[in-house]
């Protein structure tokens, strides 16, 4: 198992130097940084005093190297747009993104790890149904989508939730429902397909041959065997989710970290878009490796390894 651990750790490492190169590389991909931040009436001293003033004129490995030396340290600069490090800039907003991460995947794993089990209790069954279905549009329906038909339903029309902010814990009921809607349909499927798979082995059907309660046979033997590739997906979808709260958090206007990223593109604030691309894609590298992990020490192959 350890060697299997420190393989996975060695892949995540290369994976995250591989995202933080692209990421540097993109922006200078989209066109000319210093002329963006001069704006379109600058002239041409003005967008090469600010290619000097940036140190845009230098070869972009060598800047990439200083970026990631001083990444690595957690110096990712001063916003061009907010006049701040990004660092702390980033550190005042992340909370927002957390707790509604937090709060989608405790949604989602409530909500469909539930119904997974019941409808592989029943299947066929209305319930069965009822899953399928909701499997099927949590797929197909956008997210902005859906934030927006809560809002005009719930707030507007009943007026029962906040539209936007942060102030109070009903401000995050929508934002958790859409974030958590999202996750939903794979976490459904699999905790569905694993009860199954699990009901239909030979050590549940001898336990139920032995006498065996029936909620004692789900829930103790079907169910904690059937939810160890749940916990892995869970893991996994948190930094989906943690990745994609931009478009959640610009809907109901709650000034996370996705909210900044939005912010930021729409105003070329380029140290703190490529601070914002490195940790998102850091946090799904480390929720994926801890899945690995995870995932690892629950198989008892893997634990005699």
């Amino acid at each position: 198992m350890l060697q299997f651990i420190l393989k996975r750790l060695g892949l995540a490492v290369l994976v995250a130097f591989t995202v933080s190169f692209i990421s540097f590389s993109l922006l200078f991909l989209s066109g000319d940084p210093a002329a963006a931040l001069a704006g379109e009436t600058a002239s041409g001293e003005d967008i090469e005093a600010i290619r000097r003033l940036y140190g845009f004129d230098r070869p972009m490995l060598v800047q990439y190297g200083d970026w990631l030396m001083s990444a690595l340290r957690g110096d990712f600069g001063e916003s061009y747009y907010f006049k701040l490090p990004v660092a702390s800039l980033i550190g005042d907003r992340l909370g927002v993104t957390m707790l509604l991460g937090v709060c989608g995947i405790s949604f989602a794993l409530l909500t469909a790890v539930p119904l997974g089990v019941v409808a592989a209790i029943r299947p066929n069954s209305i319930i069965d149904r009822i899953a399928l279905f909701l499997s099927v549009a949590g797929q197909a329906m956008p997210s902005f989508w859906f934030g927006l038909i809560l809002i005009v339903v719930f707030a507007i029309q009943l007026g029962w939730l906040p539209p936007s902010g942060a102030a109070t814990w009903k401000h995050f009921i929508m934002p958790t429902i859409v974030l958590g809607y999202y996750a939903m349909p794979a976490i459904m499927r699999l905790t569905r397909a694993g009860m199954l798979d699990v009901l239909s082995s030979d050590y549940i059907r001898t336990a139920r041959a032995k006498g065996a309660n029936e909620t004692r046979v789900l829930f103790r033997h079907a169910l904690r065997n059937a939810i160890i590739p749940v916990v892995s997906l869970a893991a996994v979808q948190m930094g989906f989710m943690l990745g994609g709260s931009i478009v959640v958090e610009s809907i109901f206007a709650l000034h996370g970290a996705g909210y900044l990223a939005w912010e930021s593109i729409a105003r070329n604030d380029l140290p703190t878009v490529q601070a914002l691309i490195l940790i998102f894609s850091m946090f799904y590298i480390v929720f994926t490796f801890l899945a690995d992990v995870l995932n690892a020490w629950l198989d008892p192959r893997m634990r005699s390894s």
